[in-house]
């Protein structure tokens, strides 16, 4: 297998507590990993600890084969693009300035490159050209959310690392995103929320709960009924939509009973 992002016997937080401990994590080159979790499971804390933001309290992170501590911050910005989930960029930027910024990496004081090119591509990758002129202030959340991610693909690198890439999205622009997100050719670590979603766009699963990692597996393994039912406190049933024929995941409050013999087998 070929690795290009690995944890070995991780631990992160902020401050001195501890969050998330032990963590061992191998992400293959083309990889698409979701990480989930009830809130407070620290997925965005083991984000930042795998893209350098904060330094781990014990363990290491290793970016192809080498240590991430040893990258600057240049170097890992030529690696990985990271889109946070609290971001709040100067108002008075325009969009098509906001997402050339992610060219800088590459850039030398005498660049000639033309940043608004990529900056152009990459929005209309994400059909948000007409966004180009207008300033970041008059963005709505989800706008906001859909031009970041265009920054990072103006970036141009090979690992993509995204924390609740949906939020403020509505219906169809979570799926035209995570669809994008899914189709590119690049590594993908994912901080999501929505089960269905992590199932339906990502290949492997890492679940969080009470500190560690609970499981890992595909999506039908990670989050099997058990698992979900003992993390998320709620009932889950696999079903298959009449239509497309693909695997939909029930959920019902736990004190619902569900019968599990009225879910079709997934």
């Amino acid at each position: 297998m070929n690795i290009h992002l690995q944890a070995r016997g991780l631990a992160c937080g902020r401050g001195r507590h501890s969050v998330l401990r032990d963590v061992d994590l191998t992400v293959p080159r083309g990889g698409r990993v979701a990480l989930v979790g009830p809130n407070g499971s620290g997925k965005s804390t083991l984000l930042r600890a795998l893209t350098g933001v904060d330094r781990p309290h014990a363990g290491e992170v290793l970016l192809k084969g080498r240590p991430l501590a040893s990258f600057t911050a240049r170097e890992r910005a030529r690696q990985m693009a990271v889109v946070s989930q609290h971001e709040a960029p100067p108002a008075d930027l325009l969009v098509r300035e906001l997402v050339a910024l992610g060219r800088l990496p590459h850039r030398s004081p005498w660049s000639s490159e033309p940043v608004d090119d990529h900056a152009m591509a990459a929005l209309e990758r994400l059909d948000l050209a007409h966004f180009a002129d207008r300033a970041v202030d008059q963005l709505s959340g989800g706008e906001l959310r859909r031009v970041l991610l265009a920054r990072a693909l103006a970036q141009d690198v090979d690992l993509l690392v995204l924390d609740e890439p949906t939020n403020h999205l509505d219906l169809r622009h979570q799926h035209e995103l995570l669809a994008t997100v899914r189709d590119l050719d690049v590594t993908v670590i994912a901080a999501i929320h929505d089960l269905h979603l992590a199932a339906r766009y990502l290949d492997e699963v890492v679940v969080l709960h009470q500190g560690r990692v609970h499981g890992v597996g595909d999506p039908e393994e990670a989050l099997s009924a058990e698992r979900v039912a003992e993390v998320f406190g709620v009932h889950v049933a696999r079903v298959r939509h009449p239509v497309t024929g693909r695997l939909h995941l029930l959920v019902e409050p736990e004190e619902v009973v569900v019968d599990p013999a009225r879910a079709m087998p997934g």
